[in-house]
């Protein structure tokens, strides 16, 4: 069992600190077990931050993936998300430690699909997005989840070529089966991981720092570290870094 006083521990020797504007994901079951569930993390969070800095946790209203039928994998479907009600008040896809965080009584939620939960200082600018985060130069810490979770990287995505983009869009007759409103669906897959290369390329620069805590590994980083190198990627070549080969380009 996995107690407060351990998980504070390690979030400090990660480099955790007060006052620090943080971008978090998590898989709570990635830890094994937790004295105190979701609650116990967020408190050792709180505790180390303290109001002067800010927890922000992406808060969406989404659904976990549902498993794939044999009609959805005949249309193409790769991934199926149900779109919740805002005021869903249940478990989302998002995570317990999310879930938990979002409906805490000192927790601000923005608006909209890609919503965000904040606490501690400029709570309500940060409650708009992760902007603010990114002008104050803030940090990522991803707790049992990879770079596959960290909300920021969309950030960076404005000039991304309709090539890469195509790949995941469904076609109109996918898109009335699933209509938008109701439901987020992709229909293919890159031909590599593009996000997993700039995984390592961050590890290789230095700029990730990891611990193990119970059985999840966690990430810390500057957030501008890594969405700078992926931005730069997409800028430099953007179809080779999601394996597009240059014999398929148009």
């Amino acid at each position: 069992m996995i107690t407060r006083d351990e998980i504070e521990t390690r979030f400090r020797e990660l480099g955790l600190q007060k006052g620090m504007y943080i971008e978090i994901h998590s898989s709570l079951s990635s830890f094994g077990k937790v004295d105190g569930g979701a609650e116990t993390v967020i408190s050792a969070l709180k505790n180390i931050v303290t109001p002067e800095g800010a927890i922000i946790m992406p808060s969406f209203p989404m659904s976990k993936p549902f498993e794939l039928t044999e009609d959805d994998k005949q249309r193409g479907l790769t991934c199926k998300i149900k779109i919740l009600d805002p005021t869903f008040s249940e478990r989302t896809g998002m995570g317990i430690i999310s879930d938990t965080f979002r409906q805490m009584p000192d927790v601000i939620t923005g608006e909209g699909m890609h919503r965000v939960s904040a606490w501690g200082a400029e709570q309500d600018k940060n409650s708009e997005g992760l902007s603010n985060l990114h002008v104050k130069d803030g940090y990522g810490l991803l707790l049992g989840v990879d770079i596959y979770k960290l909300t920021s990287m969309h950030y960076v995505e404005d000039n991304l070529p309709s090539e890469i983009q195509d790949i995941f869009r469904p076609t109109a007759e996918v898109q009335r089966y699933y209509p938008k409103e109701q439901w987020y669906i992709e229909t293919g897959k890159p031909p590599e991981k593009a996000w997993y290369k700039i995984q390592d390329q961050a590890y290789a620069r230095g700029h990730i720092k990891d611990i193990t805590i119970g059985k999840a590994k966690c990430m810390f980083f500057k957030v501008n570290n890594i969405i700078n190198l992926y931005k730069d990627a997409l800028a430099s070549d953007a179809l080779g870094l999601y394996g597009i080969k240059k014999s398929s380009r148009h």
